[in-house]
C-alpha cells in the first residue's frame, strides 16, 4: 500500500511539473518581451532592450541576438512575440525564450520588430555586458574582450561587479582592462583615468595604442601629457615586437628556401652540374602531394590528415626518379661542359612544365591544409601559423637528415670524395659515374619533399619552381657551394634580410638589392661564407 501511494504521489507531482504556471522570473521576461508588440519606434524598442539586459538574466541573449539580425516578429492576432525564419510564404516560428517550435504562420499574420543600426550596436554591448556573468571563463574574456573595443561608460557598474566576484586571475585582467577604456569616455575624475590609461598601456598591444592614440587627439593637460607619454612607450615596445615578427616571417622563408636550395647545393657541388630544372622537381613533389590528396578524399577522407606523410616518400621516388632519368638520359653526356648543361636542364625544364600543363592544366590546383597545419597562435605580439612552424621544423630535420647521410655513411663519405678530389676517388675505386647519378637523384628527392611543403603554402602550379630557382642559386653561391650549413646560414641569412628590405624597398626591388649585396660579397669572398677544401676544389 505504502508503495502504491508513493507512485501516486510521484505521478502527481509530475503532472503538477507539466501543468504548472512558468515561474515569476520567467513571467517577467516574457511580460518585458511583449512590449516590443507595442512599442512605437527606435528609442522605445531601445528602452525596451536595455529593460531586458537589466534583469542580468542570460535567457535573454536568444530573443537579443534575433532582434539584432532581424529575426523577432509578434502576430497581429495576439501580439505574441516569437522568433522567426522566413520559409517561402510563411514565417516558422519559435519560443524567444527557449527556442521551442511554435508553429507557422503566412507572412501577412506577423510583423517583424523593425531595429537599425544604432540599435544592433546597443544589443551587442548589452550582450556583450550579459556574458560577463558566463560560466567559462573563455566567454567572459571573449565578453571583456568586446567592451574594450567598444567603450561604453554605462557598463562600469557591471564591470566593477564582475570584477569584484571573479577569480580567475587573467579574466579579471581583462575585465580590468575593459573597465579602464570605458572610464576614458566616462565623467569620472582625472585621477580615475590617469590610472586607466596606465592599465591600457600595459596590455601594450596594437589594439590598445589604437584606443590611447584616438584618445590622445581629444584630451588636454596632464591627462594628454599622460596619454602621449604611454604611446610613445608602447610604439618603442611594439617596434620590438615589429622586429620579431620580421625576423620569424625571415626564418619562415629562410626555410623554405634552404627545402629548395638544399637538394641544388648537394647537385651543384659534387657535380658541378648547373641545374636549371631543379625548380621542376620541386613542382612535381607539389603536384604528387595534389594527387594524393585528391586520391584521399575520393576514396579515403578520413585518411587526409595523414595525406602528407604517404605524400612525402611518394614525392621523394617521382622527383628522384626523374632526376635519375635525366642524369643518366641527358646530363652525363655533358659533364665539363656547364654552360651546355645549363641549356639542356633549361630545356627538360619546359618540357616538365608543358607535361604537367598538358595533364593537370595551366591553373593553380587546391592543395589543403591537414588540420594539424591550420591556424595559429600568438606570443606576445607575434603571431605564428602553424604551417610555417612545422615547414620549419621539417626544413631543419631534412637538414640534420642529410648532414648525417653526408657524414655518417659510407655513401656520403664516398660523395664527400668526389667533391673534393673526383680523380683521386676515382683511382681509389669509388665508381663516380653512379655517385653522380645517385647524387643527382637525391638531390631532386629532396627537392620533391620541398614541394610538398611548399604546396601548403604557395599555388600549386606549372610555374611554382620558377619562383625558387634564382633565389636558390643565390642561397647556394652565398652559402658556399656544397657546403650543407653554408646552405644552412645562407638560406636563413638571406630571408631575413629580405623580410628586414621589404618594408622599405617592396618586394621586388627588395630581392635586386639582395642580388646586389650578394654580388658585393662574392667579389670579396668567391667561394661563398663556408668554402669547400679540397685540392680539385682549390685548384
Amino acid at each position: 500500500m505504502t508503495i502504491l501511494f508513493r507512485r501516486l504521489l510521484l505521478t502527481v507531482l509530475v503532472a503538477l511539473a507539466f501543468v504548472a504556471p512558468a515561474s515569476a522570473d520567467e513571467a517577467a521576461l516574457r511580460t518585458i518581451i511583449a512590449k516590443f508588440a507595442t512599442a512605437k519606434g527606435f528609442p522605445a524598442t531601445e528602452a525596451i532592450v536595455r529593460e531586458l539586459a537589466a534583469t542580468g538574466d542570460t535567457s535573454v541573449e536568444r530573443p537579443l541576438a534575433a532582434l539584432a539580425e532581424g529575426n523577432l516578429y509578434f502576430r497581429k492576432a495576439d501580439s505574441a512575440v516569437f522568433i522567426g525564419a522566413e520559409a517561402g510564404q510563411a514565417v516558422k516560428l519559435a519560443d524567444p525564450l527557449t527556442g521551442a517550435e511554435a508553429g507557422e504562420e503566412p507572412k501577412a499574420a506577423v510583423t517583424k520588430v523593425r531595429v537599425n543600426n544604432t540599435l544592433r550596436r546597443v544589443i551587442r554591448d548589452l550582450l556583450g555586458t550579459l556574458t560577463l556573468g558566463s560560466d567559462d571563463p573563455a566567454v567572459r574574456i571573449a565578453a571583456a574582450e568586446t567592451m574594450f573595443r567598444t567603450p561604453d561608460p554605462a557598463a562600469i557598474p557591471a564591470l566593477d561587479a564582475a570584477i569584484a566576484k571573479e577569480t580567475v586571475s587573467s579574466v579579471k585582467t581583462r575585465l580590468e582592462q575593459a573597465r579602464a577604456s570605458a572610464v576614458l569616455l566616462s565623467d569620472l575624475p582625472e585621477a580615475e583615468k590617469l590610472a586607466a590609461i596606465d592599465v591600457i598601456a600595459s596590455r601594450g598591444d596594437r589594439e590598445a595604442l589604437s584606443l590611447l592614440t584616438a584618445y590622445e587627439a581629444s584630451s588636454q593637460g596632464a591627462l594628454k601629457d599622460a596619454v602621449s607619454a604611454a604611446v610613445t612607450r608602447m610604439n618603442a615596445t611594439l617596434a620590438l615586437w615589429n622586429a620579431g615578427q620580421n625576423i620569424w616571417y625571415g626564418l619562415s622563408l629562410g626555410s623554405v628556401l634552404l627545402l629548395a636550395a638544399i637538394g641544388l647545393a648537394i647537385t651543384f657541388g659534387v657535380m658541378g652540374v648547373i641545374n636549371m630544372a631543379h625548380g621542376e622537381m620541386v613542382m612535381l613533389g607539389a603536384y604528387t602531394t595534389f594527387v594524393v590528396q585528391n586520391v584521399i578524399r575520393t576514396t579515403f577522407p578520413g585518411l587526409f590528415d595523414w595525406s602528407l606523410a604517404i605524400a612525402l616518400p611518394l614525392a621523394f621516388i617521382v622527383a628522384g626518379g626523374v632526376g635519375l632519368a635525366i642524369e643518366r638520359g641527358i646530363i652525363r653526356f655533358l659533364y665539363g661542359r656547364p654552360l651546355e648543361t645549363l641549356l639542356a636542364t633549361w630545356g627538360v625544364s619546359l618540357i616538365l612544365q608543358q607535361s604537367v600543363r598538358t595533364i593537370f592544366g595551366p591553373t593553380n590546383q587546391e592543395v589543403g591544409n591537414p588540420s594539424w597545419m591550420s591556424g595559429a597562435f600568438d606570443i606576445g605580439e607575434l603571431s605564428i601559423t602553424w604551417n610555417r612552424l612545422w615547414i620549419l621544423v621539417f626544413s631543419l630535420a631534412v637538414f640534420f637528415l642529410l648532414l648525417f647521410v653526408m657524414k655518417r655513411t659510407p655513401w656520403g663519405l664516398q660523395m664527400r670524395a668526389v667533391t673534393a678530389n673526383r680523380r683521386m676517388a676515382a683511382s681509389m675505386g669509388i665508381k663516380t659515374p653512379w655517385v653522380d647519378a645517385l647524387t643527382f637523384a637525391l638531390g631532386s628527392g629532396i627537392a620533391g619533399i620541398a614541394g610538398v611543403a611548399l604546396s601548403q603554402i604557395d599555388n600549386v602550379s606549372p610555374n611554382l619552381g620558377q619562383g625558387y630557382i634564382i633565389d636558390s642559386f643565390m642561397v647556394v653561391v652565398f652559402g658556399g657551394v656544397g657546403n650543407l650549413w653554408g646552405t644552412l646560414v645562407g638560406a636563413f641569412s638571406l630571408g631575413v634580410l629580405n623580410k628586414f628590405l621589404e618594408p622599405y624597398a617592396g618586394a621586388v626591388l627588395g630581392k635586386i638589392l639582395v642580388l646586389v649585396l650578394i654580388i658585393l660579397f662574392i667579389q670579396k669572398r668567391p667561394r661563398g661564407l663556408f668554402a669547400l677544401k679540397g685540392r680539385a676544389v682549390e685548384a
